[in-house]
């Protein structure tokens, strides 16, 4: 399994791309649900988790803070499809928000996923950082930048 695994390809997004690519995928995922399956919210929050991890695994590591961000906000968009309101602007985007309300459970579960996966990566990416000892002087304030004495209070004389 872990040897299918490393077979995937391994993009790496940026916080931008990755909210792109998980709200084009939910849409298309949206249209196709409604099209083949009249909009079966089952299937679409089902199809929404993996979409979730995918996110959270393809942003680079500098924006892993997005992808928990960008996920809900690709189920808003993907479920706008499915919703089914009538009766123009107002009665579609009520139809929104009462999809939103009604599959908060898996809007819930794929925020969790992709928030539990950013948090492992960054947690792993932080383990495998090299730890750089502080300089300290003879004062213990340490060294500013350039690798000059910092001073407590005071700007430095140039």
């Amino acid at each position: 399994m872990v040897v299918a695994l490393r077979r995937l390809p391994s993009p790496r997004l940026t916080g931008l791309g990755s909210g792109l690519f998980a709200s084009a995928v939910m849409l298309t995922l949206g249209l196709l649900d409604q099209l083949l399956l009249d909009g079966s919210p089952v299937v679409y929050g089902l199809l929404f988790l993996p979409v979730s991890a995918l996110t959270a695994l393809w942003v680079r590591t500098a924006d892993l803070v997005t992808a928990p961000i960008a996920v809900p906000i690709a189920f808003a968009v993907g479920v706008v499809p499915i919703a089914g309101g009538t009766g123009g602007f107002g009665g579609q985007a009520m139809a929104v928000v009462t999809a939103l309300a009604v599959h908060a459970g898996w809007l819930y579960g794929g925020t969790l996923v992709a928030g539990v996966i950013a948090s492992v990566r960054k947690v792993r990416d932080m383990g495998r950082r090299p730890h750089r000892p502080v300089a300290r002087t003879a004062s213990g304030a340490g060294e500013g930048p350039g690798g000059r004495p910092r001073t407590a209070g005071r700007r430095p004389v140039a």
